[in-house]
């Protein structure tokens, strides 16, 4: 790991590059949660295919390139690569390049002005080391007004946290995070990193299609799946946060997020609103997780955690909640109607019978005492 420099380097002004001389970035954080494509074919068709830049080259093909806004490249294996603006030099290589859209399927892009296409001709380009640019990138796709996806973030978070040796602190301070959102999406990278290293799960066999990240680094933050897991809530930031006795905990609450292509099982999780905090719940009690791990549905595995004691109670309160706002509508909700007037009589008799019961059973346990 490198050490942090204290002294800011200034970024340099941007200099005109030819555009034929500029590469995509494979290592763009974007590109990672689609798959990680390797070669620059591959790379344009993943960003126009997923990324929405086609309305970029509208733009620039109708108004030109906004040259006050340059893109941010270093120079590595001897070439220049675009770390800042790949959308942006992606549209533009397919508005200047035949090829190039027949390859990605870009029929329908509007021919250049001969002022547009000599202006294309190069770009502004601020040459620059990674290192040097991690806050402005930060800033902008972290925490600020283009922001990338949660994967995409913690990606980059993690490469400016365990590469550059930027602590998570200065990195939340630098680019105006105060919501701990860099800590939060380092820990989730992390703990998926350490159960693909284990080989307890691997985010290619998912069960669906697309990958809900911020499943894993918001429920991280909930009593119950920070007990599983035995991670501290003061100290889960570091490479390795699952302890080895909880490896196995990790695989199965992967499999419940995510599910498994390979074994056939969807997620538990259908959606992370209630669902997250349903397994949260769940994952309090050992009778819920061994429900769970029978198989059993979500909700079914909440009940079986809760016990019937506390099942009763809250149907019992619930009952009441529910009889209360009928009397309240009473008046301007009840228009004689026969069916309702039956349905009043079997609550009272179902109601009468339950009293009765829960008498006797008070009657029972008292003389047992006794």
């Amino acid at each position: 790991m490198r050490q942090a420099t204290s002294r800011k380097k200034p970024v340099p002004e941007p200099a005109d590059i030819p555009t034929e001389k500029l590469y995509l970035d494979e290592r763009n954080p974007r590109l990672v949660e689609a798959g990680a494509p390797k070669t620059q074919e591959e790379i344009r068709l993943v960003l126009w295919r997923d990324f929405a830049v086609d309305e970029i080259a509208l733009s620039i093909a109708a108004n030109g390139f906004f040259r006050r806004e340059p893109l941010f490249a270093t120079k590595e294996a001897n070439h220049l690569y675009v770390v800042e603006g790949n959308r942006r030099l992606a549209a533009v290589q397919l508005l200047l390049n035949e090829q190039f859209r027949r390859e990605v399927g870009a029929t329908d892009l509007p021919p250049l002005s001969p002022a547009v296409r000599e202006d294309l001709r190069t770009l502004p380009v601020v040459i620059c080391d990674r290192e040097l640019i991690w806050e402005y990138l930060g800033f902008k796709h972290v925490n600020g007004p283009q922001q990338w996806q949660s994967y995409s973030k913690a990606q980059y978070i993690a490469w400016v946290r365990n590469t550059l040796g930027i602590s998570l602190d200065e990195i939340a301070r630098r680019i105006g995070d105060q919501h701990s959102t860099v800590k939060r999406l380092y820990r989730a990278l992390m703990v998926l990193q350490q159960a693909e290293k284990a080989r307890v799960y691997r985010r290619d066999d998912r069960y669906k299609k697309h990958f809900s990240f911020s499943h894993l680094y918001t429920g991280l933050d909930y009593a119950g799946v920070e007990k599983f897991l035995g991670l501290p809530a003061d100290d889960g930031f570091k490479e390795r946060p699952v302890p080895r006795s909880k490896i196995n905990n990790l695989g199965e609450l992967c499999v419940w997020l995510y599910g498994s292509k390979s074994r056939d099982k969807p997620p538990v999780i259908e959606s992370q609103n209630p669902d997250l905090r349903v397994l949260d719940e769940v994952l309090l009690t050992k009778d819920g997780i061994a429900a769970l791990r029978r198989g059993l549905p979500l909700t079914v595995a909440r009940d079986i955690g809760k016990g019937d004691e506390k099942l009763f109670r809250e149907a019992l309160v619930g009952a009441k909640q529910s009889l209360q706002e009928a009397r309240g509508k009473l008046l301007t909700g009840y228009k004689g109607e026969t069916d309702l007037l039956v349905t009043s009589q079997e609550i009272s008799e179902l109601a009468g019978n339950i009293h009765a019961e829960m008498s006797s059973i008070r009657g029972k346990r008292s003389h047992n005492r006794s």
